[in-house]
């Protein structure tokens, strides 16, 4: 089991790597998008986005307070499938279409890193190869 989480981790980690990297050297192209999407402080919302990334899947990947980075992917998904992806303004059906995909993959990972942070919070360091335990205890 410990081989699996792990795999999972690794694979699930690296998904917002890639994003982060992406907000992080293009922030002035991803703060155009927001900018255009509605969102205020578009630049700040940028870089903080890139750095909920960055920290959170990084501390998936690792198994560093897994938990709180599994949260931490939460905290940056939920509003981005709100603010950037609002399938239900749009007028154009194509375009409806293609938000909506966006936000329902949006609201998947969400509800998949609820149940990582759940799992995590709840095994302890008994789901082992992490190299800490987690930082929540729901037992």
């Amino acid at each position: 089991m410990d081989v699996l989480v792990l795999i999972g981790r690794i694979l699930f980690g690296a998904l917002f790597l890639g994003s982060a990297v992406g907000h992080l050297t293009r922030t002035q192209v991803m703060a155009g998008y927001a900018a255009s999407r509605g969102v205020p402080a578009a630049v700040a919302a940028a870089v903080g986005s890139g750095l909920l990334l960055l920290i959170g899947g990084l501390s998936v990947l690792l198994g560093v307070w897994a938990d709180l980075g599994a949260l931490l992917l939460v905290v940056f998904l939920a509003p981005t499938a709100l603010l950037m992806h609002a399938f239900w303004r749009e007028s154009d059906p194509q375009a409806r279409q293609m938000e909506q995909v966006q936000f329902q993959k949006d609201t998947a990972l969400a509800g998949a890193s609820l149940m990582l942070f759940a799992l995590l919070a709840h095994a302890g360091s008994d789901l082992g190869l992490t190299l800490t335990g987690p930082l929540f205890d729901i037992g």
